[in-house]
Formats: C-alpha cells, structure tokens, sequence
C-alpha cells in the first residue's frame, strides 16, 4: 500500500476557492503524513461523511496527537507508521474582487416618463472565506473545486431575484430615473450590500467588496430599444434647437419629394420647420375668439401676417394679393393659419386644420369672403354679409 508522504496545495488560483487534495490520486493517508498549508490557505480533514480537523497556516503531521477523532474512527495508535482513508480540502482565504454580476430584465415605472421601462443592472463584488467548514458543508458536496464562475452560478437565481427587488425598492423610495440613478449608484451599492451580507454569511462567505456599475434600460428588449431612441432623438433635438413636429414636417417634405410631389405642397410643409422666418409661429397659431378666420386677403392680416408662400410655386408674396403674382395661383387661405393651400385640399399642410372646402358639407360658405358658416346663421360671421 502506497502512501502519501506530502498532502499540500501550490497553484491556488484567486478564482479558486476550494480544491480537493488527490483527486486524481488514492486517499491513503498515514500518521507520518505532513500538511503543508500557506499563509492564504486552511486545510480541513475529512473521513467518514465528517470533519476530523480544521488546520491553519504552517506545517502539521496528521497523527493521533493533532487529530484525537483518528483513534476513536480507526484504533490508532500512538506512535508507528498507522495507515488511514480521508480527505483533505484546501480552502483560500484571499478576498477575490472580480466576479462580475449582471440581472435580467426587470420593469420599473420611470418617474420622468411615467410609463414602465425595462432595466438592467451589473456590477461586481468580491467574496472571502470566513468559515471554512460552513463553506465545504453546504456548498462543496461532491465536487472537487469551487470556483468564482461555479459559485455565480450556483447563487444566480437568488442573487438576482434579491438584487432586482432591492434596486426597485430603492429607486422608487427616491423617486430615481433612467436619467438620474446613475449619479445614486454609491448610494445604491451600500443599499444593497447590507442584505447580500446576511445572505452569504449563511453559507461561511464575507462579502468584502459589492458594487453597481450601471443601472440602464435594457437594450436588449424590443420596447428598451425603441425607448433608448426616443431618449437619444430627444437629447439631439434639444441641443440642435428643433421640435418634434418641425422634425415630422420635414419628413413629410422629404418623402414627398422623393415621390415627385407637387412644389408649391413641398413649399408650404417645409415652412412647418421655418420657426425663425417670422412666418412660422404665425403658421401654428390659432385665431383668437371672435376673428375671422378665413378667406382672401383679410384673413392673413387679421392674423398679424403679412406674407404667405404659394402653396403652387413656394414663392413668398403679400397676403393683400387675391393670386400669386409669380404663378397665378389664387390664394386659398387655411381658416386657423391663414396659410395657402391648393384647391381641394382638405386639411391644411401647415396646421393640419380642416380646410373650408371640407367644412361646407356641414354648412354654407360665404359668397364674398368665403368664410364658412353653420346652417343656422343668416349673415357671415367673417364680413357679415347676408347668407342665402
């Protein structure tokens, strides 16, 4: 029977925290055994389903003296070359800061937003081994090394299911969003590091270190994609100085353009997007109670303008002018804008109001300055000529 004269562990790994002593090799242990354990390390003894001996740094000779539960198992001796079967596991004791952490998916109502936004968060914490005995009892079992990634996987689920509860619970104690938890993050690791404490404490670990690195929307996900666009789009459209709308209009020109629209309906949608020319805020803004609003020149004055853009050639001429002095086209006047649209037109490509053309299925339009009117009034409200 061959014996093992030297049990110790040399390449331990910081990624490693236990590992097993000839498990590639036979158990037979004697009492002339020496165990070699360094600074970093605590060797424990097993033999039957149970702990003989925990040891620490230095180098120990497993005999009858060190190990008083080998005479009572094997009728040991004292003295002599006495043979016996166990076990020895090699614990490290440094503190590894490296094992990464990320949660799926979880929802969470953006204060900012006020709509449910898909998150995720990552980060990273450091474990040590504080009791060794604990550390193999419940977690090693039958294996003959644990490492950093087993033990992510091994905790996963409970690791996530108690982190996600915790970032939830506490940006939504501080009213924190997609935009602002990001500057909350030390707080939120501290938050979060006491109850992860007690949990790895049950099983003879020390957390020496946790840390959240990012709590961001999933990007991953359908809805967290579009959500992330529409965040980005809007930054780009603040520091470029245009609106959501003028941005719509544009598109609207484009796409017109590219299917060889008419000119004068490009000219009149781009002026949607031409806020700083006078003639926009003047475009998208409704008339006041009591003005007339619509029909030939009078309706643009009445509404502090004093150009408008033909709607057939684009080109810019005085709202006093029943025809544009550069095509000819007769000037059809939007109700609510006062800009010109061509004739049929049913909504106003500026505003989008509905056109008078439109509006007199449901009533009468008068005869001089084409206002349109209910059917139950007998003089215009614009001019005040008498309806027939």
């Amino acid at each position: 029977m061959a014996f093992i004269d030297v049990v110790e562990w040399n390449d331990a790994a910081n990624d490693v925290f236990a590992w097993k002593f000839g498990q590639n090799k036979n158990n037979n242990l004697s009492t002339y055994t020496q165990l070699i354990v360094r600074e970093s390390q605590e060797a424990v003894l097993f033999s039957k389903g149970q702990i003989l001996h925990t040891f620490g740094p230095g180098k120990h000779t497993l005999n009858t003296e060190n190990i008083p539960l080998l005479r009572r198992l094997f009728g040991i001796p004292f003295g002599g070359k006495n043979p016996f079967t166990a076990e020895v596991w090699f614990v490290n004791k440094t503190a590894p800061l490296t094992i990464d952490w990320r949660t799926d998916t979880m929802r969470y109502r953006d204060p900012e937003y006020g709509e449910m936004v898909p998150l995720a968060a990552e980060g990273r914490y450091g474990l040590r081994v504080e009791d060794a005995e604990r550390f193999l009892v419940q977690l090693v079992g039958a294996l003959t090394s644990f490492t950093a990634r087993e033990l992510t996987d091994h905790f996963l689920g409970a690791l996530i299911a108690k982190t996600k509860s915790v970032v939830i619970a506490f940006m939504q104690t501080n009213q924190a969003g997609i935009t602002t938890i990001s500057a909350r993050l030390d707080d939120l690791s501290r938050f979060l590091a006491e109850p992860l404490k007690e949990f790895w404490e049950s099983y003879g670990m020390l957390l020496t270190g946790f840390y959240i690195t990012s709590v961001d929307l999933d990007a991953s996900t359908e809805d967290g994609k579009k959500i992330a666009a529409a965040i980005s789009d809007r930054s780009a459209q603040n520091i470029a100085g245009y609106t959501w709308q003028q941005k719509q209009g544009f598109g609207v020109a484009n796409n017109a353009f590219s299917r060889g629209g008419d000119m004068g309906v490009l000219g009149a949608v781009a002026m949607t997007g031409m806020m700083g020319s006078g003639a926009g805020p003047a475009m998208m803004t409704p008339p006041t109670a009591g003005m007339p609003a619509a029909g030939g020149p009078a309706v643009g004055g009445q509404m502090g303008r004093k150009e408008v853009f033909c709607a057939r050639c684009a080109k810019k001429y005085p709202v006093t002018s029943n025809f544009c002095p550069h095509c000819g086209n007769k000037y059809n006047p939007c109700p609510h804008c006062g800009s010109d649209n061509l004739a049929g037109t049913k909504r106003c490509v500026s505003c989008g109001g509905t056109l008078a053309a439109d509006q007199a299925n449901s009533g009468v339009v008068c005869p001089r300055c084409g206002q349109p009117a209910p059917p139950s009034v007998r003089f215009c409200p614009g001019c005040g000529n008498k309806l027939t």
